[in-house]
């Protein structure tokens, strides 16, 4: 407070106490700005994690595209289009997602397809814009059911470019030195334990009423459990299982061979480069070709998984 003295008259005079509105008013000013400005902060941070609730019908999960079927049609598509159960069998399948590409924004650029080969064995990674990655909704109760379809044909699905990152170039960037001793290694196929291993070379095999296999018609399920045969049809063993890469490409067949009604086999693992796939014309008789027999697959290695 601030006292004032005001003169009355000679000698006289009086005092009257007059409150500090102006400081007063000033210090409610400045702490108003500081509550003001302390939210607006907080909210600037907290735009960062916003509230979310996860809606099948409109959000999609990055991880659930991984490993997605894609589908190609001629026929136009609308933007919202349904398709009946069954429908996709009227598209193309062409191969499925193995990674999503982002853009520095944190949009998706595209997602990279692998299509064409055989059971994994020599396909190509294409990059599909995601603009151009229609989800199409299954007609049903399940509205979270989709397709994921793209507007071409598959001619135009072959004749598109690979495909290539960064780190899939790696061995570009090698020196000297080490490309040479890769080049090395592979002329001499040796395996990295310096076990010497087969040559992978596929026989050429040529039966009547029998016909190389299309890549897209064979299965895993066609391989496993299929009868493994030399080039002179004697019968050499049995696919037990197939060995995936991390991507989730068939890297290598597992061959049971030599025992007796199951007991005493050895199982051996051996490149898929190594097997010729044939098939009959009835579809009912799978033939896997191998340029060993069944004494010299035994002498392999054994596979221990």
């Amino acid at each position: 407070m601030v006292r004032c003295f005001f003169i009355k008259g000679p000698g006289e005079h009086w005092a009257e106490t007059v409150k500090e509105k102006p400081v007063k008013h000033f210090m409610m000013t400045t702490a108003t700005a500081l509550i003001l400005g302390t939210t607006a902060y907080g909210e600037a941070h907290m735009a960062a994690f916003p509230e979310m609730t996860f809606d099948a019908t409109q959000n999609l999960n990055a991880s659930e595209l991984i490993g997605k079927r894609v589908y190609v049609s001629e026929a136009e598509m609308d933007k919202d289009m349904t398709v009946s159960e069954g429908g996709e069998k009227e598209w193309d399948d062409i191969g499925e997602i193995n990674e999503i590409v982002l853009n520095r924004n944190g949009e998706v650029a595209s997602v990279i397809v692998g299509v064409g080969g055989l059971a994994g064995i020599g396909e190509k990674d294409v990059a599909i814009d995601m603009s151009q990655l229609q989800f199409v909704t299954e007609e049903g109760d399940d509205a979270d059911d989709y397709f994921l379809v793209v507007n071409a044909s598959v001619a135009a699905v072959g004749d598109a470019p690979a495909y290539e990152s960064n780190a899939r170039n790696m061995d570009e960037n090698m020196d000297e030195e080490a490309a040479m001793k890769k080049d090395k290694d592979a002329q001499n196929d040796v395996a990295v334990n310096d076990e010497p291993r087969a040559d992978i070379m596929a026989p050429t095999v040529e039966r009547d009423g029998y016909q190389p296999v299309v890549s897209n018609d064979l299965t895993a399920e066609d391989l496993t459990g299929a009868r493994v045969y030399g080039v002179n049809d004697e019968d050499v063993g049995e696919i037990s299982e197939l060995i995936l890469t991390d991507d989730g490409k068939v890297e290598k067949a597992v061959i049971d061979v030599g025992g007796f009604l199951g007991i005493g086999e050895k199982p051996v693992a051996v490149e898929m480069g190594e097997l010729t796939i044939i098939r009959n014309d009835a579809g009912d008789d799978l033939r896997v070709y191998i340029d060993s027999t069944e004494e010299s697959l035994e002498g392999r290695a054994e596979y221990e998984g």
